[in-house]
């Protein structure tokens, strides 16, 4: 796995900007090496805000060589404004020419699979099955939470001791709503460019555990290596407890 490398910008519109120039970047980068791309997507504010980024400047992306999946998914019905697809949809999916076909969404509660162990053994398949194509994703986008998680990976979790599956389901996350789908360590670990972006004072003490190597029992975010860089884009306050 790769060491972390940090980048450090003014704010969070400059930290947005910055983190959608380096999905551009990786996925045409991959698009030229080995003709298709593909980008594990995150929520929240800066995830989805960095999607909006893309959306007015993506460069020379092949929309129609793109393979989409999401980092987690809340278990909600499909048009619950709180689903990570709904909101990456309305940003930017929506918006550009990427195949029906290689959009690779968790199922939601009021669909095909309403038990979420059902619907993470749903996507599981399809993860698997990129995987045994591609070998790897391409990028992985993280937000992080000021205690550390990444994904639904919360802290002191089954979920974050998965050692195995790449897709569990999470029935009693500490944050609502308690039940979720979501992609584990092992699947970070398949993927050749994770990025975390991460922004404001209350997470700079578990970006500098994170970063200086805890146990990712402890500190989810410090599971999150990639195979070829591990980069951590942050704003200056999220840096503050770094050394100098």
């Amino acid at each position: 796995m790769s060491d972390p490398l940090i980048e450090v910008y003014a704010d969070t519109n400059d930290l947005v900007t910055a983190a959608a120039a380096r999905f551009v970047a990786v996925v045409t980068e991959a698009q030229e090496l080995r003709g298709s791309a593909s980008v594990v997507l995150t929520g929240g504010g800066t995830g989805i805000g960095l999607l909006e980024v893309v959306r007015k400047a993506p460069g020379d992306i092949d929309w129609s060589r793109l393979d989409v999946f999401w980092g987690d998914e809340r278990f909600v019905p499909a048009g619950d404004p709180e689903r990570n697809e709904l909101q990456a949809r309305q940003a930017l999916l929506d918006h550009v020419g990427v195949d029906p076909a290689r959009v690779h969404p968790v199922a939601a509660s009021d669909g095909e699979y309403p038990d979420p162990v059902e619907a993470a053994a749903e996507y599981s398949a399809a993860v698997h099955a990129h995987l045994a194509q591609h070998g790897a994703f391409d990028l992985h986008l993280l937000g992080m939470g000021g205690e550390g998680h990444v994904n639904s990976l919360f802290p002191r979790t089954d979920a974050v001791r998965e050692a195995h599956e790449l897709v569990v389901a999470v029935t009693d996350s500490p944050k609502p709503p308690p039940v979720r789908v979501t992609l584990t360590i092992p699947a970070l670990h398949l993927t050749r460019h994770v990025v975390l972006v991460v922004g404001g004072a209350a997470k700079a003490g578990a970006v500098a555990a994170a970063v200086a190597g805890a146990d990712p029992a402890e500190i989810p975010a410090a599971g999150a290596q990639g195979s070829a860089t591990t980069t951590w884009l942050l704003d200056e306050p999220a840096a503050a407890s770094l050394p100098r």
